[in-house]
């Protein structure tokens, strides 16, 4: 089965290939399609997100797509930065960017004020148009300082709840199993089995 990932995020594309391994899914990047379109990531939400960039894959490319849109939502900052997480610190901004400026401005809290959650939307959609969606939440702490080097955007920064270590300071597979990604994937690899026919093993299941 060939599945098209819509992202050009080489991190999420390794983080989807850990988990369907050893199944029977090809993933095709964005690279096998020239001339695919930039999707503009305008929607309120991280479903209507995913959805957009799903849909409009599958149109060009005439096979399945996936599309994620995810980001961290912070309690003390009334769920920011949201959808907005990728580029929080400006257009361009690079992941590093992005968590100086989350650190300053939760300066100064403590306890509870220091709760988050990452938020992962992923949408499978059909070249006819129909579209399913699937989330998953990982809950935690952001932490005072970056810790480790795995990863990528606030990993170093958010520690999963019941763990003293951050995203960044575990490995690939303690992470798939506690992130908001991973968990939605569950959901689709579930989905995928009960539709089609992929076997194999699965370390999440």
């Amino acid at each position: 089965m060939n599945i098209v990932l819509a992202t050009r995020n080489r991190k999420k594309v390794e983080e989807i290939g850990r988990v369907f391994k050893g199944y029977k899914v090809r993933f095709l990047t964005l690279d096998a399609f020239p001339g695919c379109p930039e999707v503009e990531e305008d929607g309120a939400t991280f479903r209507q997100n995913a959805v957009k960039k799903a849909v409009s894959i599958a149109e060009f490319t005439g096979c399945l797509a996936i599309a994620d849109d995810s980001g961290l939502e912070v309690r003390a900052l009334r769920g920011a930065p949201g959808i907005f997480s990728a580029r929080y610190a400006g257009e361009g901004a690079d992941d590093r960017k992005n968590r100086m400026k989350l650190l300053r401005q939760m300066r100064g809290l403590e306890g509870v004020d220091r709760e988050a959650r990452f938020v992962c939307c992923i949408a499978i959609a059909f070249p006819d148009g129909r579209y399913k969606t699937f989330t998953g939440y990982a809950k935690g702490n952001i932490g005072k300082k970056s810790k480790g080097f795995n990863g990528f955007g606030y990993d170093p920064v958010f520690c999963p709840a019941g763990y003293d270590r951050t995203f960044a300071q575990m490995t690939a597979s303690e992470k798939d199993r506690l992130s908001h990604r991973g968990k939605a994937l569950k959901k689709l690899y579930i989905y995928l089995k009960n539709q089609f026919s992929i076997h194999g093993r699965n370390d999440l299941l």
